[in-house]
């Protein structure tokens, strides 16, 4: 009897961890597309500047590296499927994944993962984290600038003018921002424990 009663009380709480993580990933998807509908574009180049990078690397942060690369795809799949979760100035849809902001969105799934991974094999201090979040932020700019290259075929310095420098200045305070909030989130739990 004490055995049958060990079952499924062990297989209640795999339950319950499969409900509470699969309720994580939605209300990731959610603070994803709140961020993206956060945009302003920029009359010189296709390309929004959008609070998404934020959520990026906050979520990359704050979940393990499974967890942020199924958020990523399920946020990709939802705004393929023509969900109103990618910014208002774009194309929408599978359109908008494959349109001039195509490389930004598809580098989600690479670098929350990836930078979940690095902030776990350390320290959690705050420059580490800074340092991690930048490299996040880079990787998706490189990947979106050479997205718009193949969709353009523009020049290199075309590209940084239209790509990559106009995001510089908003990127490095999403990357202070999603490292303060991982750091002081990590800093918050272990005061509880």
């Amino acid at each position: 009897m004490r055995q049958a009663m060990r079952t499924v009380t062990g297989s209640m709480s795999m339950v319950d961890e499969r409900v509470r993580k699969g309720a994580a990933v939605a209300a990731a998807t959610l603070l994803i597309a709140a961020c993206a509908h956060v945009a302003f574009p920029l009359w010189f180049t296709p390309v929004p500047v959008t609070l998404q990078p934020f959520a990026v690397l906050l979520l990359g942060l704050l979940m393990t590296p499974g967890l942020a690369a199924t958020t990523m795809v399920l946020y990709l799949a939802e705004g393929a499927l023509g969900l109103p979760v990618f910014t208002p100035h774009g194309l929408g849809g599978i359109a908008q994944l494959l349109g001039p902001t195509g490389g930004y969105l598809m580098s989600y799934p690479l670098v929350a993962p990836l930078i979940s991974w690095l902030w776990r094999q350390g320290s959690r201090g705050f420059a580490r984290t800074l340092a991690i979040a930048t490299a996040g932020s880079l990787v998706t700019l490189a990947l979106g600038a050479l997205w718009l290259e193949m969709l353009t075929r523009g020049s290199f310095s075309l590209l940084l003018s239209d790509a990559v420098v106009p995001f510089l200045a908003g990127d490095a305070v999403k990357v202070v921002a999603a490292a303060t909030m991982a750091t002081s989130w990590t800093r918050f739990r272990l005061n509880l424990k």
